[in-house]
């Protein structure tokens, strides 16, 4: 193990962060996103520091394959939008980077301070130890280097590693009234590491709990669909009902959260879930999940409805069951039918909704026969030159003629090819 080392004020040397090298903590290189490889490399060659951080770090070194891979530099975002040919801004109370690629997002924020500025927001940037220090837990306090296989660690969370137990890296009377949503995220590290809260964390959970209900619903939403995704919500469930959260979060439901019913639902999503996490089976959709949480609790008292009526009736008390939850109309569709399809019962024909995707290329007009040297969908004359060399091929000498076809250095990621 190596120590970092810093001069305060006064020129005195002091230590401020363990190192560990490869041999010591084993992080498998292999499982890190290619992308994100790249984004770290670019940002140092920049002459900027760039790690990895957070759930990532903490995934790995349980040897688990990372969801998300959350970047932190010293680059402020400014510098990482000039760097990064496809970079989004975004906040306002403290700025990151979304590097935006076809299949997923990189988020990378620039090293904090903890100092607030004068108009309200966090944009006061700082040193890596500062950023450290405002980590929720220890557990994501970790910064690795997987260029140089270092990991650097500024609040003994290697320790805690060892202890299996989850630590608060802010003061316990900030970090709750800060982000009540920590509260949250602390019973959900606990349940899916199988590693053990502090008392003085448990104590305060249960002190603070209130302030949950000050957070909006789009984040509590947020929280309940990565509770469902994680392949652990029996147990996380049943963590925050017993410390009096899960009625923030969801209020009629909590009603119901220990019946028998609801339990083995839900541990079959469990199962479901983990099974595609190792490639097992296919993506439990945000429906099927839904329908995991509601389906014991879902009633009709009138055996005579119409198709079209029991549909309105599921997708109402569906709505009842999980509110304040606020999923798309078509999710909630969808496992109404869904529901209601598995019970034995007919649904209205076109009763789930048609969800147009996100990134949806119109599609071009067919061509007019009538309109000849028009391009297709656009009112632009093409001239015949430019048709015939429309036609060829690529010009001698590039890349696509040379070696049959193929480029001298292959690009590892999609990043990569952009850059080369």
């Amino acid at each position: 193990m190596l120590i970092r080392y810093k001069q305060d004020e006064h020129g005195k040397t002091l230590p401020v962060a363990n190192i560990y090298t490869q041999t010591e903590h084993k992080i498998p290189n292999h499982l890190i996103d290619r992308d994100a490889l790249w984004a770290i490399r670019k940002l140092q060659n920049s002459g900027a520091e760039a790690y990895l951080v957070g759930g990532a770090v903490r995934d790995l070194l349980l040897g688990n394959i990372p969801k998300d891979f959350d970047l932190a530099t010293s680059a402020s975002p400014r510098q990482i939008q000039r760097l990064f040919w496809n970079a989004r801004i975004i906040g306002k109370r403290f700025k990151l980077v979304h590097l935006v690629f076809k299949d997923k997002v990189l988020e990378v924020s620039t090293f904090r301070s903890g100092e607030e500025a004068m108009e309200g927001n966090n944009n006061v940037f700082g040193s890596i130890d500062q950023d450290a220090k405002r980590r929720d837990f220890s557990v994501n306090s970790l910064y690795y280097d997987p260029t140089n296989g270092q990991l650097l660690d500024f609040n003994n969370a290697m320790e805690d590693f060892k202890k299996k137990r989850i630590s608060s890296v802010i003061p316990l009377d900030e970090t709750f009234n800060e982000d009540p949503v920590r509260m949250i995220r602390a019973i959900k590290y606990a349940s899916t590491t199988g590693f053990t809260l502090r008392w003085s964390i448990r104590v305060a959970i249960r002190k603070h709990s209130g302030e949950l209900s000050r957070v909006s619903t789009s984040r509590l939403t947020e929280e309940v669909n990565k509770i469902l995704a994680s392949g652990h919500s029996v147990k996380i469930f049943n963590e925050l009902n017993k410390y009096k959260l899960l009625v923030f979060m969801l209020p009629a439901f909590s009603i119901y959260c220990n019946f028998p019913q609801v339990q083995k639902s839900l541990e079959e999503l469990d199962k479901k879930v983990m099974l595609a996490k190792r490639g097992k089976s296919d993506e439990v959709e945000l429906a099927d999940m839904i329908k995991a949480l509601v389906d014991p609790l879902v009633i009709f008292a009138d055996d005579h409805m119409s198709p079209d009526e029991r549909f309105k009736e599921t997708f109402r008390q569906i709505k009842v069951l999980i509110s304040p939850m606020t999923p798309s109309n078509y999710d909630i569709e969808l496992a109404s039918e869904r529901l209601l399809t598995e019970r034995g019962f007919k649904t209205p024909r076109n009763c789930v909704r048609m969800r147009r995707p996100a990134n949806r290329v119109p599609q071009r007009r067919k061509p007019n026969p009538k309109r000849k040297g028009r391009t297709e969908g656009t009112g632009e004359v093409q001239s015949g030159s430019r048709r015939r060399n429309n036609r060829r091929g690529p010009k001698k000498g590039t890349p696509a003629q040379k070696g049959g076809g193929t480029s001298s250095e292959q690009p590892r990621s999609s990043a990569e090819a952009h850059d080369l």
